[in-house]
Order: structure tokens, then sequence, then C-alpha cells
């Protein structure tokens, strides 16, 4: 192949502008967020719950199931410091219910 093949040439990750695009970034990492933005997205999407689904919707959601995983993690990890234990078992999680119960 000579340098004037046309092939030779390989595609950049150039735009119309002419600038160089960075590395792409998650949905879910822009957000600041744990959970996967763009699977939440396309399960709206998919599961029938409306017919079109904002750019906000998934983000909105999945930093509300974040912060409730928060507290239960948090509330489960007391339970546990409670009963001695190092590990968080299924029944650290059902113990603060239990207890808020009155």
């Amino acid at each position: 192949m000579t340098s004037m093949d046309p092939m030779a040439y390989v595609i950049t990750d150039r735009g119309e502008s002419g600038k160089v695009k960075g590395k792409s970034r998650s949905r879910s990492s822009r957000a600041g967020s744990k959970f996967p933005v763009g699977r939440i997205h396309r399960l709206l999407r998919q599961g029938n719950y409306a017919e079109r689904i904002g750019a906000g919707a998934p983000v909105y959601l999945a930093a509300v199931i974040e912060y409730l995983t928060a507290e239960v993690l948090e509330l489960a990890g007391n339970a546990a410091r409670d009963s001695k234990k190092a590990r968080i078992i299924p029944r650290h999680c059902n113990w603060p219910s239990e207890m808020t119960k009155n």
C-alpha cells in the first residue's frame, strides 16, 4: 500500500466540527450514579409504562434506587453490628423494619 492509496486513511473520531471526541462516558458516570442508567432506560421503554420516556426519567429513577439501597444497607449494617456479626444476612434486612413497627 502506498501513502497515496485512498484506502490507507483511517477513519478518525472527528465529526463535522473537526474536533477530536474524548473518551466516551456512560450516562451513569455522567450522573454520578452506581446504578445503570442505560439499562433502566431500556427497561422503562420495554415495560410498556408509557409511550415515551424522557431522558431525565431513568437518571432520576437510578438516583432514587441508589438512595433507597443505601438506606436499607445502612440499617442492615447497623443490625448486623448490633448482633455482633461482620456479614449482613437477609435477617438483618428484616430486623430494622420489625424494630420500626410500634
